[in-house]
């Protein structure tokens, strides 16, 4: 996996890689994959607004754009299983789970997320947040960072000052509340080798789970000017 650290290493110097997740709506995803995106985002969390059933990204082939399935709660075997009916190049780990489950699903089509709010009472959060990545070093592709202690679609931003310059093993994708009142920060961010790519979700919606045109354009061209 060594051709993310080179990704994240010349991070400055790439457009940033653009995931837009939580998409329910068939007709909205097509209009969110036709514009500058890396990838598409599917919830598969029952307790979700915006989760859906493995059928409904199999619907969509974009040239160019992966798939990643957001996973809570389900075993290494359902997310293999979900995976393979729904057509995801990748998983998006959002419960939580350990290094083992991770090298199960397969590291090289790995999200794991981490929550740096979780560190917020230790004595060296910063530090603490960077050990924990560290010990995944070898058990995913991409870490991504959100806001809030657990789960996700918070539709808030992280505290920007607090990750500039993060040490991270591995390329770092930004969520939390993202969209056109921060996207200019987030890419300042992006430009001096901080984030890989960012993850859009509330941050562009006029409802859970469909994207605003408008919110998504003006966002997308703040991040990728």
């Amino acid at each position: 996996m060594d051709e993310h650290v080179n990704t994240q290493a010349s991070g400055r110097n790439r457009p940033p890689l653009i995931k837009v997740c939580g998409l329910t709506d068939l007709e909205n995803a097509l209009m969110v994959a036709r514009m500058d995106v890396n990838m598409l985002g599917f919830v598969f969390h029952k307790e979700s607004p915006r989760n859906v059933p493995p059928s409904f990204p199999a619907m969509l082939t974009i040239p160019g754009v992966k798939r990643v399935g957001v996973f809570v709660r389900q075993t290494p075997e359902e997310v293999g299983r979900i995976m393979l009916r729904g057509h995801l190049e990748m998983a998006q780990l959002h419960g939580g789970q350990d290094a083992e489950f991770c090298k199960r699903v397969g590291p090289e089509r790995v999200i794991r997320a981490f929550w740096p709010e979780r560190h917020a009472g230790s004595g060296d959060p910063r530090g603490a947040l960077e050990e924990e990545m560290a010990s995944f070093a070898e058990a995913a592709a991409f870490f991504l960072l959100d806001a809030g202690r657990a789960g996700g679609g918070h539709g808030r931003a992280l505290d920007f000052a607090a990750l500039e310059n993060l040490d991270s093993p591995r390329p770092l994708l930004l969520a939390g509340g993202l969209g056109p009142d921060n996207a200019a920060r987030a890419f300042f961010m992006h430009s001096e080798g901080g984030f890989a790519g960012f993850d859009l979700n509330s941050g562009v919606e006029r409802s859970p789970g469909i994207k605003d045109r408008d919110k998504l354009e003006e966002t997308l061209l703040l991040l990728k000017p």
